[in-house]
């Protein structure tokens, strides 16, 4: 299935607390659960004032509307890369 990256701007994520990433994954999760089971959150990294999250799902218009009602945010296909092959 595809992967797709959505790159979220958060001021001051870097700083958050366990609980208050819990609360934005919970918030997540409800909408992620209310489109059905084709869109998945993978996981997610937290650098800086981003947040940078990962998800399978079968086209981006599901990840469109996962983003909406977000703070503006970006999306794209995204792919894994394998150190050993460095992208060859």
């Amino acid at each position: 299935m595809p992967q797709y990256l959505i790159e979220r701007e958060i001021p001051g994520a870097g700083s958050m607390t366990s609980d208050q990433l819990r609360a934005a994954s919970k918030h997540s999760n409800t909408v992620i659960a209310g489109m059905g089971p084709e869109i998945e959150w993978v996981h997610s990294y937290v650098a800086g004032d981003k947040i940078y999250c990962v998800y399978n799902s079968p086209n981006e218009d599901l990840i469109r509307a996962h983003q909406r009602g977000h703070r503006p945010e970006r999306a794209c296909s995204a792919r894994p890369g394998d150190p050993k092959t460095r992208y060859t």
